[in-house]
């Protein structure tokens, strides 16, 4: 018999904690760097066109990869 668990002990993907966890997240970054996140999208985009392009290109497809264990 499997033991009922209740919404917020859920885990893993899709969890109630996690999502609650995210939105605090978010929120306190957007309540200190809100009036910056424009500036910030056009920073990345124009390091992407930079001659750094190939090196930022691989460091996301690591942090794309998935991990060993």
């Amino acid at each position: 018999m499997i033991a009922e668990q209740h919404p917020e002990e859920q885990k893993g993907e899709g969890s109630y904690e996690g999502a609650r966890e995210y939105q605090r997240r978010t929120g306190k970054f957007l309540d200190e760097h809100g009036d910056e996140v424009e500036r910030m999208a056009h920073d990345a985009a124009d390091a992407l066109d930079s001659e750094d392009s190939d090196e930022l290109r691989r460091a996301e497809a690591a942090g794309k990869a998935p991990a060993r264990k």
